[in-house]
């Protein structure tokens, strides 16, 4: 722990970052991989990066418990700045995008919950007519052979 007297540095190692942020090492150098967070290079050719990186890798975080894809969480990302902290309305501007897209999952898994339980009470698991595993036998219109339920 620091004293007051001591200054947090303006750069971190990555094993500063990941103690800091509770995540591996591996995971830093996989987020940067993919284009998620940036460093930078000392002289001894060791990764450093800037302490506002912390609040990246914290939205990082809680974009993939929300079961945001990597990809997206990448697009996003890219629309703002790397040479400054993350700010609130950078952060209203990322959850407002990905506000509607958690949404549509929402009420999928909730119709799908919905339908389980019906299946669930009437045991039947048809086949033919069981609205979960071929709802309104569209499958049967394309032949035989396995499909795609979900769109």
């Amino acid at each position: 722990m620091r004293t007051p007297e001591q200054k947090i540095p303006f750069e971190l190692s990555v094993g500063e970052v990941a103690a800091r942020s509770g995540i591996a090492v591996s995971t830093l150098h996989f987020y940067e991989t993919k284009g998620l967070i940036r460093s930078n290079r000392n002289r001894g050719n060791q990764r450093r990066y800037p302490r506002s990186i912390l609040r990246r890798v914290a939205v990082i975080k809680i974009a993939q418990k929300t079961g945001i894809p990597l990809s997206e969480i990448a697009d996003a990302l890219s629309t703002l700045p790397h040479d400054r902290p993350l700010a609130a309305d950078d952060w209203h501007a990322l959850s407002l995008r990905w506000r509607k897209a958690l949404d549509e999952r929402i009420t999928r898994l909730t119709a799908l919950r919905d339908q389980l339980e019906g299946c669930i009470g009437c045991g039947c698991l048809s086949m033919q007519e069981c609205p979960l595993r071929n709802p309104y036998d569209a499958l049967g219109r394309d032949g035989s052979g396995a499909r795609l339920i979900e769109p």
